[in-house]
């Protein structure tokens, strides 16, 4: 239990340590009307000071939970911003539905939206939560004030010819699942998301590695099989709020050059770059997160300045 191996880099051998777990704040189930429940974070308080901060609402990658995604990141933000984040479906203690869809999950971040009373935020996503933030907008314009991309891309090869790295990924995932590395029953899915509440996230290592076993392996993998067929190509170039792109340069599994073919098909999107990895999220927010600041702190203005 003293290291925990990071999932995007589980498939290479590799195994690392987490950062601290400091001040991770604590969340709630939360049932989104004819949908489902899921596990919410918000920093929200109710005084007049919190209520002036812009909200921003982080969607996680895949594999991840919200908190296991962002816990660096709420505490580098949340002085600043109302933080949101929740375990979208088939992750944590999200959503459970027959199928995975990147539609469904863009609806799932306006149901969580509906239910704290959010008209209009911005939406900052990793990853798979950069495909989710980018159809959220598309079928919700009148939501998504700001969007910030981390670590995403417009388009994926043609089926078959996906990246290298997610192909190899989810293959593995789905091998360990089929061996019963990863797969959990319903049953131990409760029981592992009981547990990782009893553990203290001062245990920094034992809680990460608990949030992780929240997503079950066939999830994982069936979720990565949706994402390698994502297409944003068609109608990305239409996205006219304040946006910017945060660039991971070391990316092997969504490479610099997709990152930032994104942000060209963008009018006025702004572009900062992490040198680090896709795992940089958690395991290099030194590097991401100065990035990630600067992102929030340019789509923020350039609302501001719009009303």
């Amino acid at each position: 239990m003293g290291r925990v191996a990071d999932l995007s880099l589980r498939a290479t051998g590799r195994v690392v340590s987490v950062p601290p777990a400091i001040d991770v704040p604590e969340g709630r189930l939360v049932e989104l009307p004819g949908r489902g429940t899921t596990y919410v974070v918000d920093t929200g308080a109710p005084n007049e000071a919190a209520a002036q901060r812009p909200t921003l609402v982080l969607l996680h990658a895949l594999a991840c939970t919200g908190l296991l995604c962002w816990y660096p990141t709420i505490a580098a933000l949340r002085s600043r911003y109302r933080i949101v984040t929740f375990d979208q479906r088939w992750h944590g203690q999200g959503i459970r539905s027959p199928q995975f869809s990147v539609e469904d999950c863009a609806d799932d971040a306006i149901a969580v939206a509906d239910v704290l009373g959010l008209e209009r935020f911005m939406l900052a996503g990793f990853s798979l939560g950069s495909l989710v933030t980018q159809v959220a907008w598309n079928r919700h314009p009148d939501r998504v004030g700001g969007a910030i991309m981390c670590a995403g891309a417009a388009r994926f090869a043609p089926p078959g010819r996906e990246p290298a790295a997610l192909r190899i990924g989810s293959t593995r995932l789905s091998l360990a699942a089929q061996r019963g590395l990863l797969r959990l029953s319903p049953g131990a899915v409760a029981e592992s998301i009981a547990a990782a509440a009893l553990v203290s996230p001062d245990d920094h290592n034992r809680w990460a590695l608990r949030q992780l076993r929240t997503t079950p392996g066939w999830a994982i993998s069936g979720a990565a099989a949706v994402v390698s067929r994502f297409d944003s190509s068609p109608w990305i170039s239409q996205m006219d709020i304040p946006a910017a792109v945060v660039v991971t340069t070391k990316d092997r599994v969504i490479t610099p050059d997709r990152q930032r073919w994104l942000a060209r098909q963008i009018k006025d999107a702004t572009v900062y770059e992490a040198e680090a990895g896709h795992a940089s999220v958690v395991m290099r927010a030194d590097k991401f997160i100065p990035a990630l600041q600067a992102a929030c702190a340019s789509v923020s203005a350039r609302i501001s300045a719009q009303h």
